[in-house]
C-alpha cells in the first residue's frame, strides 16, 4: 500500500473531525500564505535547499528548533540571517532593529562556539552604572528571533548547559534573576561532523531539545550554477525583500494549532512506532515521550503547509525520521538507522489505514 493512499485514507476521519466552515478555512488560508510568504523570502536568498527551508519554518512555527549538520561554506549563516530579517518586530523601530539595546529583541544573532566562552557571553551579564549607582542587565546575542549556534559543540559543557535553559523554557538566569526569552525564540545550531578534534558532544537532554537533526549535502549542479549567476541580483535585493511580522507568525502559530486536527489514530500510531522502537534488539535507547509532544505541532504546520486541515500518514513519513534519528541509540556495530525505522514504522501505518476504512 502506498504511503499517498494511506494519507488519503487516514484524511477521512480526521476531516469528519475538523473544523471545515468557510470562515476557518478562511483564517487557516491566511495563515498558510504567511508561511508562504516566509518560505519564498527565504528562498531567494538560499538555492538549492527547498526541502531545508521548509523543514527550519515547520520548526520555527512549531516552537521547536534545529540542528544542522554540515561543512563549511554550505549555506547555514545565509539561511538563519534570511530568516531571522524576513520577520520584523514592529514595537521596535526600524533603526532599532540592528541595535542590542536594552530590551530589543533583534531579528538575527550569530554566536561562534568557541572552548573558552562563558555562560554571560550568550545570556548577557550586570553593567555597573556609576551614574545611577546601580546594575542594569545588558542583554546576550540570546535574545533575538533566530539564533545562529555556530560549531556548538566546540563550546564547554557550562555553556551548553545555558543553551539547555534558553532552548527549553526561553529564560536565562543570570545572577538569580530570570529574563525572558521572545516567545518567538528559535535556535540554528550547527556542527561539522567530520572535525571533531576539541569538541564536547552534546549531551542526550540537549538533542532532546532540537526538533529536527538535518544532514545538509552539497546542492546539485544546476542550483550550484545558479548561486554563481545569481549572486549579484541577490546581494543587492537585501533590504527589499517581502516580510512578515512576529504577529503575523505567531498569529499563524496560534491558527495552525486551533484548526489543524489530530486524530487519535495518529497518535496511536506515533506510541506504537516509539514503543517498536524501544523492543527492537538493535536499539540500545529509544527516542522520548518528549519527541512525540514536541512532533504533534509539527506534524500540523506540515498538514497545513500541503492546505489540508487534519494530519496524515504523509505527515508523519516525512517528518518521523527528522524527530528520531538523532534520539536514538544505535546498539553497537548497528548503523542502518533508516532500515530500522521503517521496520519498525511499517506495522502502525498499516494499522493507521485499517483504522480509518473501518
Amino acid at each position: 500500500m502506498t504511503s499517498e493512499s494511506v494519507a488519503d485514507m487516514t484524511g477521512i476521519e480526521e476531516s469528519a473531525d475538523s473544523d471545515n466552515s468557510p470562515a476557518a478555512e478562511t483564517q487557516l488560508s491566511n495563515s498558510v500564505a504567511v508561511l508562504t510568504t516566509l518560505m519564498d523570502t527565504v528562498q531567494q536568498q538560499v538555492l538549492g535547499r527547498d526541502d531545508v527551508i521548509e523543514l527550519a519554518i515547520i520548526a520555527l512555527v512549531a516552537d521547536g528548533h534545529i540542528l544542522l549538520e554540515d561543512f563549511p561554506g554550505s549555506g547555514k549563516t545565509t539561511l538563519a540571517k534570511a530568516l531571522g530579517e524576513a520577520i520584523t518586530d514592529p514595537r521596535f523601530p526600524s533603526e532599532r532593529q540592528n541595535q542590542s539595546s536594552e530590551g530589543s529583541i533583534v531579528p538575527f544573532r550569530r554566536i561562534q562556539f568557541t572552548p573558552d566562552l562563558l555562560p554571560s557571553d550568550i545570556t548577557g551579564v550586570p553593567i555597573f552604572d556609576s551614574n545611577s549607582n546601580a546594575f542594569h542587565f545588558r542583554h546576550g546575542p540570546l535574545f533575538a528571533h533566530v539564533v545562529l549556534a555556530d560549531e556548538i559543540n566546540r563550546t564547554s559543557p557550562k555553556v551548553q548547559s545555558a543553551m539547555l535553559e534558553a532552548m527549553g523554557e526561553k529564560q536565562v538566569t543570570v545572577d538569580n534573576t530570570t529574563y525572558f526569552l521572545d516567545e518567538l525564540f528559535f535556535v540554528i545550531a550547527t556542527q561539522n561532523p567530520l572535525d571533531l578534534v576539541g569538541t564536547y558532544p552534546l549531551p542526550t537532554p540537549q538533542l532532546d531539545r532540537f526538533l529536527f537533526k538535518i544532514t545538509m549535502d552539497h546542492i546539485d549542479r544546476d542550483a550550484e550554477l545558479d548561486v554563481l549567476d545569481t549572486y549579484k541580483s541577490r546581494r543587492d535585493k537585501l533590504g527589499k525583500r517581502n516580510t512578515v511580522t512576529r504577529e503575523q507568525v505567531l498569529a499563524a502559530r496560534a491558527q495552525i494549532d486551533a484548526d489543524v486536527a489530530i486524530s487519535s489514530a495518529v497518535k496511536i500510531a506515533l506510541v506504537d512506532i516509539s514503543r517498536n522502537l524501544r523492543q527492537d534488539d538493535r536499539v540500545l535507547q529509544g527516542n522520548s515521550t518528549r519527541s512525540m509532544v514536541l512532533m504533534l505541532p509539527a506534524l500540523q504546520v506540515s498538514a497545513a503547509l500541503r492546505s489540508r486541515n487534519f494530519v496524515s500518514a504523509e505527515d508523519i513519513e516525512l517528518l518521523l525520521p527528522r524527530v528520531l534519528e538523532h534520539r536514538i541509540e544505535l546498539a553497537p556495530g548497528v548503523s542502518d538507522i533508516a532500515g530500522i525505522l521503517a521496520d519498525n514504522m511499517r506495522a502502525p501505518m498499516e494499522q493507521l489505514a485499517r483504522g480509518t476504512l473501518s
